[in-house]
């Protein structure tokens, strides 16, 4: 039996896929128990697929499962996991800036009886000042916005347990924040605590496009507070209308002073608009999500695997 799975995904990783497998299998050796090393290759356009399927012909312990286009990271950690078969399942970049040495602390505290252990980081070396502000920010808003222990400082390097991982693969909604999906299924669940790396080689798969969009995924996933302050935001602005309706028609009937022109009557207008289209942009970012749930497609179609026992060597889910 399997007792750990090591899920990483990767995406145009070649410059340091090789030695992630490196570090990774001197770390899991020392474990002196069974293990298996599970790559997702999410559609990479390099050389990543390759590199790694010649490891597979050369480690038994080595899986590699190659999707049929990019559906993203949280759904190549989903397959990684859904396809594992290890008592205890961890989650990895293969960048190195989350050290694989970790893991062996990770597997101490799994082995006191914790279900979920997570990597929180004391520090993150080699990013911007405004990747860490802005991280930082975003955490602790999507923690005050959900009622959710979703835990600050956090990624998606954990360790969970199989049961926790089995209840993970019946969550089958398209916009996933794996992280967060992990905290509302509950378990009992500690931290371990690291300094994060620079990254090894290559450039971040997590441009500020996409950071925004993985923002919003977490937020819209697990808080409904940006809807009530959108009706909020309404009332406010209903109301600041009508007074400002009253003014003017008291300057209209008892005074002779002359209504401000059209540069503020202009000015009012947008800013009203303005604030309409917000709400606006809000609300369909739910909708949007509503209708990718209806259509009910597959999270991830796998073109083939590598490594694993023998079988059909496509799937989806």
């Amino acid at each position: 039996m399997i007792r750990y799975s090591i899920v990483v995904p990767v995406f145009n990783e070649e410059l340091v896929v090789e030695e992630s497998y490196k570090r990774l299998k001197q770390v899991m050796d020392t474990t002196n128990e069974p293990y298996e090393l599970i790559f997702v290759n999410d559609g990479s356009r390099d050389k990543t697929p390759e590199i790694v399927a010649k490891i597979c012909e050369n480690d038994k312990n080595v899986r590699l499962i190659n999707f049929s286009r990019n559906f993203g990271h949280q759904t190549a950690i989903t397959a990684g996991m859904d396809n594992s078969s290890g008592q205890a399942v961890v989650v990895i970049d293969a960048d190195l800036q989350d050290p694989p040495e970790v893991i062996l602390q990770m597997i101490e505290k799994w082995k006191e009886g914790y279900d979920v252990v997570y990597g929180q980081r004391l520090k993150r070396k080699g990013e911007t000042f405004f990747k860490k502000v802005t991280a930082k920010m975003f955490y602790r808003l999507l923690s005050s916005m959900t009622s959710v222990d979703i835990p600050v400082d956090t990624g998606d390097f954990r360790l969970i347990d199989r049961k926790v991982c089995d209840v993970m693969s019946s969550l089958t909604e398209q916009n996933r924040y794996v992280r967060g999906l992990v905290s509302w299924v509950g378990f009992r669940q500690t931290a371990v605590t690291y300094v994060r790396d620079e990254r090894f080689a290559g450039e971040t798969k997590y441009p500020l496009k996409k950071m925004l969009k993985f923002a919003m995924d977490g937020i819209t996933t697990f808080s409904y507070k940006p809807l009530k302050l959108s009706t909020y935001v309404g009332f406010l602005v209903a109301g600041a209308s009508f007074i400002y309706l009253l003014v003017v028609i008291c300057l209209r009937l008892f005074t002779d002073a002359t209504v401000a022109g059209w540069a503020s009557t202009l000015a009012v207008s947008l800013i009203f608009n303005g604030v309409i289209l917000m709400m606006l942009g809000i609300i369909g970012e739910y909708i949007g999500r509503i209708y990718d749930e209806a259509k009910g497609r597959p999270l991830y179609i796998i073109r083939e695997k590598l490594g694993f026992d023998k079988g059909d060597d496509s799937a989806e889910k």
